[in-house]
């Protein structure tokens, strides 16, 4: 294919004091088919699930699906069921009650936090730091960290246990824990305004006064642009610019319709946090999808809730909380409720495999290139058990070869899976956590 003209790789789309991230585009190859980066996404749901729908009875080739991995048929060969994994420094060894702030603080570090609701919090690094060290060295943000519902990062929370310990996933060290973001409309403006220097506090408040498209206020260059590159690159611009509107146009629907609501922790929710629960799940894995499709991050962490979350979804007809609901005594009621909280999550999953798999990148699509890890710090949430937990693990990035249920002899402790994704996507590991080796992904 003919190169129209040589693009800077890291050229952005500027007008009227703002600045607008492209994605790769062949004209920035110099001539030379781009090699795609590896990217990692961990994404955590709380109270754990309904096993007996989630669990394929047979180990193997995933031809048949149980009911809440329904919705994952048409990407059964883009991810794998893994089973047999353990966190063992979620239990309590000896510090008693306090399994979801356990579950939640040694989800990505495999490590046992310290039981304190007072400021010496301690767990460890949490695997998606240790991957930004090496993926985020060529990106503008090392790693993103998204949510869905706000946390203190102090107080008490869960039996003695920090509330820094069930809102946080990912941790800079054992100390710190890494800040997540809940709104889209912030999200979107890190993602696309590329930063306040990028923009002066002037324009801002013009674009945002006279309710702006983005792409208005970058017309000029977007024209240029567009005259400039082939038709390839036209259409993949054409397509990314429709993407970004539509995600724009969401988040403004957003913030007009937004109100603010009391969180788990007593806290507000801010501004611009859609009221449909499913709406503002899918609009940060659609902004998590084009952080990736720009190379903003290569590493993103996201908690569709905060563990121990007794979030109601009365939009599933379903009015009692989620986490009374996991504590189900094997009522057939509660269980049926908790299988169709379960069904929504893979529902929301499988519409992120999709848009990673629409998104053209090189002769192949964002999923070749990324590893997504779906699960939970907690197995079965009436036991309160962190062993067989439930994991799915999605793309071919790392070296995983999907399509399969993998069975783990029983006891494999989960830092084997983490040791195995830093391996594969070229980060120096020999151990993390409480590992003893690595887990087969091919």
């Amino acid at each position: 294919m003919s190169i129209v003209s040589e693009i800077p790789r890291r050229r952005f789309l500027r007008g009227l004091g703002c600045a607008m991230a492209l994605p790769m585009l062949d004209s920035m190859a110099l001539g030379r088919a781009p090699r795609p980066p590896q990217r990692l996404a961990f994404l955590f749901v709380p109270n754990g699930v309904h096993r007996a729908g989630f669990v394929p009875a047979k180990e193997g080739e995933l031809s048949s699906l149980p009911s809440i991995l329904a919705s994952l048929k048409p990407h059964r060969g883009d991810f794998s069921v893994l089973s047999g994994l353990d966190h063992n420094n979620a239990r309590a060894l000896g510090d008693g009650p306090g399994d979801h702030a356990r579950s939640a603080a040694c989800f990505l570090t495999g490590a046992h936090p310290r039981k304190t609701s007072g400021s010496d919090i301690h767990v460890g690094v949490s695997v998606d730091q240790v991957a930004a060290k090496t993926l985020g060295v060529e990106t503008r943000f090392a790693s993103l960290e998204l949510g869905c519902e706000a946390g203190r990062q102090s107080g008490g929370c869960d039996s003695g246990y920090s509330c820094a310990y069930s809102s946080s996933i990912s941790w800079r060290s054992a100390h710190q824990p890494m800040t997540k973001e809940i709104n889209p409309k912030a999200v979107f403006d890190r993602l696309f305004l590329l930063g306040a220097q990028e923009e002066t506090d002037a324009h801002r408040d013009k674009r945002l006064r006279l309710r702006k498209s983005l792409l208005d206020f970058v017309q000029a260059d977007r024209r240029s642009l567009l005259s400039d590159v082939g038709a390839r690159d036209r259409r993949k611009l054409d397509e990314y610019f429709e993407a970004v509107r539509e995600i724009e146009q969401r988040v403004d629907r957003a913030q007009k319709g937004a109100r603010k609501q009391r969180s788990d922790a007593g806290m507000d929710r801010p501004a611009g946090v859609p009221e449909d629960y499913g709406e503002h799940v899918r609009l940060m894995l659609d902004l998590i999808a084009m952080a990736f499709r720009l190379d903003l991050t290569r590493v993103v962490s996201f908690m569709y809730a905060n563990e121990g979350s007794n979030r109601s979804y009365p939009s599933l007809g379903i009015n009692g909380g989620h986490h009374y609901l996991s504590h189900h005594g094997n009522d057939p009621a509660k269980l049926d409720a908790l299988q169709r909280i379960n069904t929504f999550q893979i529902e929301q999953f499988a519409h992120f495999l999709k848009t990673l798999d629409g998104a053209r990148e090189g002769a192949g699509s964002l999923l070749d290139s990324t590893a997504v890890m779906w699960g939970a710090g907690i197995g079965d949430g009436n036991r309160h058990d962190h062993g067989n937990l439930p994991t799915l693990l999605a793309g071919r990035g790392a070296g995983h070869r999907p399509g399969r249920h993998r069975r783990y002899a029983q006891g494999t402790p989960m830092c084997d899976l983490y040791v195995s994704l830093l391996q594969g996507v070229g980060a120096p590991a020999q151990q993390f956590g409480d590992s003893k080796g690595s887990v087969k992904l091919g």
